[in-house]
C-alpha cells in the first residue's frame, strides 16, 4: 500500500500527539475534577483536583490549598494520579521516540527498519498514554455519577458534579490514540514521491503512443 503523503500523515500523528500530551498534563495538575455549588452561598464554587481543593469567589478570586497527605485521598484520586503521572512520561517517551522515527529527519535514513521501529514504538507508547488518561478521567466521573445518585445521602447535601478537566481528559486521550494510530499506519506504506509518480505517467503517455502509430494504417 502506497501513500504519496506519507509525510504529511506522519506529521499529522506527531501533532495530534503533541496536542493529546499538552491537553494530558495539562488534565493532570487543573484543580477542577469535581465541581461543588453550594445552595447556601451561591457566590462560592468549590473544586477539588488531584493536588488541591479550591474555592472560587466572585470578589476573592480563586484560593486553593494542596492536600496534606495522599493517604487522605480517595481512592479514586490516589490511583488517578499514578495513572496520570505514568500517562505523561509515557507520552514524552513517544514523542522522543517518534521524533527520531520522522522521514523528514535526516539523521539515519539509510536506516529506514530501525525507524520503523521507533515509530511503531512511539505509536504503542501513545496509545499507552491515551488509555491511561481516559481510565482515572473515566473512573472518577463514574464515582462522581454514583455519589450524585446516591439515595443514602440526604438531599440536603451537596453533590459533587463534572469539572473542565475530566473533559479535557477525555479530549487529551482521544489526540492521543489517533495521533499513535497515524503513525503507526505509515509503518505499513511506502514512500511514493510526487516526481516518480510523473514519470510514471509520462512513460505510459509514450508507450499508448507508440502503439497508436503501430495500429495505423
Amino acid at each position: 500500500m502506497a501513500f504519496i503523503y506519507r509525510p504529511m500523515m506522519q506529521l499529522s500523528g506527531m501533532l495530534f500527539s503533541l496536542l493529546g500530551w499538552i491537553l494530558s498534563c495539562l488534565t493532570t495538575y487543573l484543580p477542577q475534577w469535581k465541581n461543588l455549588n453550594l445552595e447556601l452561598n451561591e457566590l462560592e464554587i468549590w473544586t477539588m483536583g488531584l493536588w488541591q481543593a479550591c474555592v472560587v469567589q466572585e470578589e476573592g478570586g480563586m484560593q486553593c490549598k494542596e492536600f496534606d497527605s495522599f493517604l487522605a485521598l480517595p481512592p479514586e484520586l490516589r490511583i488517578s494520579r499514578i495513572l496520570m503521572c505514568f500517562s505523561n512520561g509515557s507520552g514524552l517517551l513517544g514523542l522522543l521516540l517518534s521524533g527520531f522515527g520522522l522521514d523528514c529527519l535526516k539523521i539515519g535514513e539509510r536506516q529506514q527498519e530501525q525507524k520503523k521501529r521507533l515509530l511503531l514504538f512511539g505509536g504503542m507508547f501513545f496509545w499507552i498514554s491515551g488509555i491511561t488518561v481516559i481510565v482515572p478521567v473515566s473512573w472518577v466521573a463514574h464515582s462522581t455519577v454514583q455519589e450524585f445518585w446516591d439515595e443514602n445521602i440526604p438531599d440536603i447535601v451537596p453533590r459533587w458534579d463534572f469539572g473542565e478537566a475530566l473533559f479535557v481528559g477525555w479530549l487529551a486521550g482521544f489526540c492521543l490514540i489517533l495521533g499513535g494510530s497515524l503513525l503507526n499506519c505509515t509503518i505499513c506504506s511506502t514512500e511514493v514521491h510526487p516526481s516518480l509518480v510523473h514519470y510514471a505517467v509520462a512513460e505510459q503517455q509514450d508507450q499508448c503512443q507508440h502503439l497508436e502509430t503501430e495500429t495505423r494504417p
